[in-house]
């Protein structure tokens, strides 16, 4: 039996993947629950709340080092009651320790090190400890003994200060603001993102650099909206360099988490579902944007990778990909020169070396590759067009060629042992990925893109639903549980909005309406306005926190922000118009002091300032005539905008919004009726005429 083997704790029996990573610990770890609490309180002793997921390298390599080392788990048991949390599975209680941390320190991340009294109020926070202390660093062993010190000897000092972090805590999410925003602020965000901008590389800032494929989006609607050049070739270059490099897997496909330079090169070898679903959003509008089939291209690139490697036989997607195999991060993506030379043949391997940069001491140097100094990451210094010029070789054989090449390094990589897959399905990141498939499908007219996201949802509707109709959080091996949260809610309407616009099945956009009516219900502030993270019959934290910045995901807030919008224009109901515009009283305040940080809320709000549309179609979903005008409008980039199907003689099609009964068509033919900024044209049987209409170029 392995060393691994020898102990059991109460994670066994979890469903999380990250929990499960830990139950064979020394240490005895509890899952939040009561009966932690309860031992905590019975024994006087503090809690260690150690937070993170299943596919953190950091994590990892603090449970090597600490969590199955005997010793440490030993001191551990003997001054701490310990608490395992996945935040993917608890974001509610992520969200609230990881603030502590980021007030507490200045920095925050994973694994999260949280040491709080048995009333879950934190006095003590840090991320990633090594065992033993050194290089001005403290070691988590001497921190545990350091922290017993001071639970024994210096108690009120430690209930005096967790009592106002609480209390600072419970101020912050009291948010309610009279600070008036215009349109200024949008051009605020900009000004941030141009500042920041690497004309060289792309991206913003330097190392490390993230995606932040919402950044981008709002960036083609500054393009959008002012006309200026500038934006557009800041998405254009960062994306082909994101493409191009690294951070993408150009054999399996799909992106990495991040980059840890600034050339995109040297990636955190993570692949998470999320990333995958914003990035195919960005590479989808870009494409409309500007018509480039590289886009198109890496959208089904990334889809192929979900669809082969991330997609249950019920159509859910699964959660992430670890960075980590065989005990080393990213061993399962690198290559040796000698490595490509025996997977491809001996005519096409000098090729594969100059196409991925491949040099035979290794194109980077790395932290986690201690014993092999010669390993490359394979990118893209040239395009496709630059690369057939500077060989001579015709551009569609040099295609040919590096598909081939490709196909070949995949067979000889699927070999390796692979990284561990955090197979959990979450309601939130599918529901992103519902977006991401709608989006493309109806931008492409890509039927197994719209079919994928309609089985996602019918997923959704059997396996993430109650018998009260609630969502639910998480599924895993044929268990769904955990209170669905606002992001679940937010994006899982935003998904079926998209699925409507992409479908007009009527069945999606009432089950949005439906959904936003429970959120105002169960998540809205009555007193302060705006949605909180967790349901009022959810389980009560140490403070209900409100989310607004838009992270590596946007916020619920946010995505609610854009919902109300939309629904607002598609039912012509101005109630959610008006909860919409109380979401900008209540989060004004925080928008005018970081306005970068709210890319996708800054996108709903230049949706509902202007210039918008409302695009109203009338005619038969299954006459070629009706599907060819829709099929052309969504090629287009305008993202501000709804798209209704009024067609009478379909079932499916049918909507019980009163406002739609005036709308008839012209002559028995397909007939387009476009409104922009409350202004209703007269209608038209031209489909250049409505193109001119929305201000895109027939």
């Amino acid at each position: 039996m392995s060393d691994r083997k020898k102990f059991s704790n109460r994670l066994i029996n979890e469903k999380s993947p990250y929990l499960l990573q830990h139950a064979s610990n020394p240490v005895d770890w509890y899952p939040w629950c009561d009966d932690a609490f309860n031992k905590a309180t019975r024994e006087n002793k503090p809690i260690f709340l150690s937070i993170g997921y299943s596919t953190c390298h950091w994590c990892h390599v603090m449970e090597r080092e600490s969590f199955e080392d005997e010793e440490t788990a030993s001191q551990m048991n003997k001054y701490l009651v310990s608490i395992k949390v996945d935040r993917e599975e608890r974001p509610d209680i992520d969200n609230i320790y990881m603030m502590v941390c980021q007030l507490m320190t200045g920095s925050g991340g994973w694994p999260l090190s949280i040491i709080m009294t048995p009333d879950k109020k934190p006095f003590f926070a840090g991320t990633y400890f090594p065992k033993e202390s050194g290089y001005g660093r403290i070691g988590f062993k001497e921190l545990i003994n350091n922290i017993n010190n001071v639970w024994l000897n210096k108690r009120a000092e430690i209930e005096d200060s967790a009592g106002q972090i609480t209390n600072h805590l419970q101020k912050i999410y009291s948010t309610d603001s009279s600070v008036k925003l215009s349109s200024d602020i949008i051009d605020d965000a900009y000004k941030y993102f141009a500042k920041r901008y690497d004309q060289v590389c792309g991206g913003f800032g330097n190392a490390p650099k993230f995606p932040s494929p919402h950044n981008l989006m709002f960036l083609l609607r500054y393009w959008k909206r002012t006309k200026e050049e500038k934006p557009l070739t800041m998405v254009i270059k960062t994306l082909l360099e994101m493409r191009r490099g690294g951070i993408y897997d150009h054999i399996g496909f799909g992106f990495h988490r991040y980059s840890t330079d600034k050339q995109w090169l040297v990636p955190h070898f993570e692949k998470m579902l999320y990333d995958q679903a914003l990035l195919a959003m960005a590479y989808t509008e870009a494409f409309q944007a500007t018509g480039d089939d590289e886009f198109k291209k890496t959208v089904k690139e990334i889809f192929a990778y979900i669809f082969r490697d991330m997609t249950s036989s019920d159509g859910a997607f699964y959660s992430a990909e670890d960075a980590d195999s065989e005990g080393e991060e990213g061993k399962f993506y690198v290559w040796t020169k000698k490595e490509i030379i025996e997977a491809v043949d001996e005519t096409d391997s000098e090729l594969a070396i100059k196409i991925f940069n491949v040099e035979s001491l290794g194109n980077f140097h790395s932290d986690f590759a201690s014993e092999q100094t010669e390993i490359n990451i394979l990118h893209l210094s040239k395009s496709t067009e630059e690369l057939s010029r500077s060989i001579g070789l015709d551009k569609q054989i040099l295609k040919d060629k590096i598909e081939s090449i490709k196909q070949k390094l995949f067979e000889h990589r699927k070999k390796r042992i692979h990284p561990q897959k955090d197979d959990k399905v979450l309601t939130d990141w599918n529901s992103l990925m519902i977006t991401a498939l709608a989006k493309a499908g109806r931008a492409f007219d890509n039927d197994d893109y719209i079919s994928a996201a309609e089985k996602c949802v019918l997923f959704i509707e059997k396996k993430l639903t109650g018998e009260d109709g609630k969502l639910i959080h998480r599924f895993r091996n044929g268990d769904a549980s955990l209170t669905a949260n606002l992001d679940d809610y937010a994006f899982f309407i935003w998904g079926l909005i998209e699925l409507y616009e992409s479908t007009f099945k009527s069945s999606y956009l009432m089950k949005a309406i439906d959904l936003i009516q429970f959120t105002l219900k169960h998540f809205w502030d009555e007193f302060n306005s705006g949605f909180f993270f967790t349901p009022d019959y959810g389980e009560e934290l140490i403070v209900r926190t409100k989310e607004i910045y838009d992270g590596a995901i946007p916020s619920g807030n946010s995505a609610m922000f854009l919902n109300l919008i939309q629904i607002a224009r598609i039912t012509a109901d101005n109630q959610y118009e008006n909860f919409a515009r109380k979401l900008i009283d209540c989060f004004s305040d925080n928008i005018s002091k970081a306005p970068s940080g709210l890319a996708l809320f800054l996108s709903a709000f230049d949706f509902l300032i202007g210039t918008s549309y409302e695009v109203i179609i009338v005619g038969s979903k299954n006459d070629p005539a009706t599907q060819k005008f829709i099929s052309i409008i969504n090629e287009k980039f305008v993202p501000n905008k709804v798209l209704i199907l009024h067609d009478t003689l379909n079932p499916e099609c049918n909507l019980p919004f009163n406002y739609l009964q005036s709308y008839s068509q012209i002559n028995s033919k397909v007939t387009v009726f476009v409104c922009k900024n409350y202004q209703c044209s007269l209608p038209t049987t031209d489909i250049n005429e409505a193109l001119n209409l929305l201000d895109v170029t027939p």
